[in-house]
């Protein structure tokens, strides 16, 4: 029987996206998550509540560029993907090893929960996915105020009626996660609407 590596989060945010560049090319964002669990107490009847904390690597180029651009302190996300233990070298030469929820390729799936800041709307559920998968009314391809494209290969990218946000597909994805354990990990506006966007990289 296979076996199943999946991790689901709805949490907030801890701090801005911690976004990291390579020379080799590529990029990748650290989040710190915070999920709350919340009960009250059979014998006191007092309310208590637990908080956990959660370190996330996004490392699809494409889902980078929307947790950068679209997120900050405090946003709420849903994530979706898998545990993942990495050994690294701390500076003073000694191996450490991190567990971090990894979160791109098949499977991985991004979605902001926060309205744009001035957009009247209420909470979104607009999505971001990692392996090019779309959900509810974007199968249909075209989508109110811009529609879906197909470009150079690989890449799908959502031409918004404003312009909107586009993958660069430079070639430069698949090498985020061959940098991604070489430390050891996570150390405004939005006036314009979140962009859909895809990205088919697998890591």
């Amino acid at each position: 029987m296979a076996s199943v590596n999946k991790v689901i989060l709805l949490g907030n945010m801890c701090a801005d996206a911690e976004v990291k560049s390579f020379q080799s090319g590529g990029r990748i964002a650290n989040l710190r998550i915070a999920t709350n669990e919340s009960w009250r107490d059979k014998q006191s009847g007092e309310r208590k509540e637990r908080v956990d904390y959660h370190s996330v690597v996004i490392q699809s180029e494409g889902l980078v560029g929307v947790i950068e651009q679209y997120t900050r302190k405090g946003s709420k996300l849903y994530l979706e993907g898998q545990l993942r233990t990495r050994k690294w070298t701390d500076q003073a030469g000694n191996d450490r090893y991190s567990t971090e929820i990894a979160v791109g390729g098949i499977g991985g799936k991004v979605v902001l929960l926060d309205s744009p800041r001035g957009d009247g709307e209420g909470q979104g559920g607009r999505q971001q996915r990692g392996n090019g998968q779309r959900e509810g009314n974007d199968r249909g391809g075209q989508r109110t105020g811009g529609n879906w494209g197909r470009q150079s290969g690989d890449k799908e990218v959502y031409n918004s009626g404003r312009g909107g946000w586009q993958d660069g597909g430079d070639g430069s994805r698949g090498s985020a996660a061959s940098n991604w354990g070489n430390d050891g990990g996570f150390g405004d506006d939005l006036d314009d609407d979140i962009p859909f966007i895809t990205d088919r990289s697998i890591w």
